[in-house]
């Protein structure tokens, strides 16, 4: 979140495989206008909905249960500011959503959490941390 610190303020967030949405949550935080939390799982959906609550960001926040990639993928060109991405790190879902941004993409920058083993495609900064890696792209328009 650090490394994106300037680029939080005044921005629309999505929460992409949001969990328990600390992504999205920290970024509302630190000034984000608005954060939209995309989950599939009804019980994770439970908890984030009672962590927005817990943090009364109800009025920023925005919850849609859906598949990540296909929510991502149906999404225009800029949609939102920043996008934040923890998935699985086994299956791929990592490199498959960086190749839905790569193809549109869907915010400006682009930060996805993976398994610091696995190369993703496309020109993005790595940083490496034990076992995970984080890598941004950001949007050249």
């Amino acid at each position: 979140m650090s490394i994106l610190q300037r680029d939080i303020p005044r921005s629309t967030v999505i929460d992409l495989f949001a969990g328990s949405g600390a992504l999205g949550l920290e970024a509302l935080s630190r000034g984000a206008k608005s954060a939209r939390f995309v989950e599939s799982d009804s019980r994770t959906i439970r908890v984030l909905e009672k962590n927005i609550e817990m943090l009364k960001a109800a009025e920023r926040a925005a919850v849609t249960r859906s598949d990540a990639i296909r929510f991502a993928s149906d999404l225009s060109a800029h949609a939102y500011d920043v996008a934040f991405a923890d998935p699985p790190y086994a299956g791929g879902w990592a490199a498959n959503l960086v190749g839905v941004w790569l193809e549109t993409p869907f915010a400006r920058i682009l930060s996805v959490e993976h398994g610091a083993r696995e190369k993703l495609p496309g020109p993005g900064d790595t940083r490496r941390y034990g076992d995970t890696a984080i890598t941004i792209y950001r949007s050249e328009d």
